[in-house]
């Protein structure tokens, strides 16, 4: 073996008779190759990008370049199903279910996602009662509380101690479906966005109030105390307790609420109730209306009020076809706040418009 002058090529030495052809040198490779397409020229222009070598293959979708998560057990969505920048498919409106890759993805998950509601519900109740004995132990009331549950017009603080509670838990079971059988963004997983046609659920709110209102006039005379699970909320509450307990009611409780019933709850049923394939189907409408009506009448019935099952179910029924619809929580949570707010102001008049 040897080495020409000047080359760091190997050679081939003769050996015998043959002649072995000595190896040129290499071609005139660039020293210093192009800077890559974000970094600016010395001349102060932009430099070319490099050619593409494959020009016939489709790009990349968005899951093979860190666009999004793929949830678990997800099939990668086709490329070119979602254009544009990572997000837009969890941008977009309309109903979950025609959206490749949402989550929840399987029919088991949707029936994990039910599962995880179940827990966050007995959990919010287990820490609704955590934080009542905490504060009346604070309050010196510890020997008062089974009294105050069932006064029918318990203190303020008592009231927020089980909404708050309740919350923990509700949104507690939401994080825990969009963790473990999501894509861990809970907004997204969730769909909890805002449009300006979410206004319109103002008008879905009150709207719903005098439906509820018309659909119990013909029996309201044979209804003891039907106001009675309004005052048992805010009956007790005045001055600045009132302005509390109608915040939480106008603003909390829709939000909790809706996440839980129909960002995670509905959800649940929903993909769990339809079969897998992602085609428009009547079995698909079938499932989707029973998961509409059975997350109704458990909202209803979570409420507890035997009296007010028929209306709060009904209402929750038109939440869940509205979050189906849209594919977002913004119109539900319009809708519930100004559905409570109409319950406020009734209160409120009621006082004669003072706090007291």
């Amino acid at each position: 073996m040897g080495q020409e002058a000047g080359s760091n090529v190997a050679v081939m030495a003769p050996t015998g008779d043959d002649e072995v052809p000595a190896l040129g040198p290499p071609p005139s490779w660039p020293t210093s190759p192009d800077p890559p397409p974000s970094a600016p020229s010395t001349s102060g222009r932009r430099a070319p990008r490099p050619p593409v070598l494959f020009p016939h293959l489709p790009p990349p979708p968005p899951w093979a370049t860190g666009g999004w998560a793929a949830p678990r057990g997800a099939p990668p969505p086709p490329a070119g199903s979602w254009p544009g920048p990572p997000g837009d498919r969890d941008l977009a409106d309309g109903p979950f279910l025609d959206r490749p890759g949402a989550v929840p993805v399987t029919r088991g998950d949707g029936a994990v996602w039910v599962l995880f509601a179940v827990v966050g519900f007995v959990l919010g109740q287990v820490v609704g009662l955590a934080f009542i004995y905490g504060l009346a132990g604070i309050l010196g009331q510890s020997g008062r509380v089974s009294a105050i549950a069932s006064a029918s017009v318990p203190p303020e603080w008592f009231v927020g101690a089980s909404l708050v509670g309740l919350w923990v838990g509700l949104f507690g079971g939401a994080w825990l479906g969009s963790v473990a059988r999501g894509t861990r963004r809970l907004v997204a997983d969730l769909g909890i966005r805002f449009r300006p046609i979410d206004l319109v659920g103002i008008a879905i709110g009150i709207g719903g109030q005098v439906v509820v209102a018309i659909m119990y006039a013909p029996f309201i005379k044979h209804i003891r105390n039907f106001n009675a699970p309004t005052n048992k909320l805010t009956g007790a509450a005045h001055g600045g307790g009132f302005v509390v307990i109608a915040i939480l009611t106008v603003v909390g409780a829709p939000f909790f609420e809706e996440v839980f019933f129909r960002g995670l709850l509905f959800k649940g049923l929903a993909r769990a109730f339809t079969p897998r394939s992602g085609e428009p189907s009547a079995l698909r409408t079938v499932g989707v209306a029973a998961a509409i009506v059975v997350d109704g009448a458990l909202f209803g019935l979570a409420h507890g009020e035997l009296v007010q099952l028929a209306g709060l179910a009904g209402f929750g029924m038109v939440l869940a076809f509205i979050s189906y619809r849209t594919g977002r929580l913004g119109m539900n949570i319009v809708s519930h706040a100004s559905f409570n707010a109409v319950a406020v102001v009734a209160i409120l008049h009621s006082r004669g418009g003072v706090l007291h």
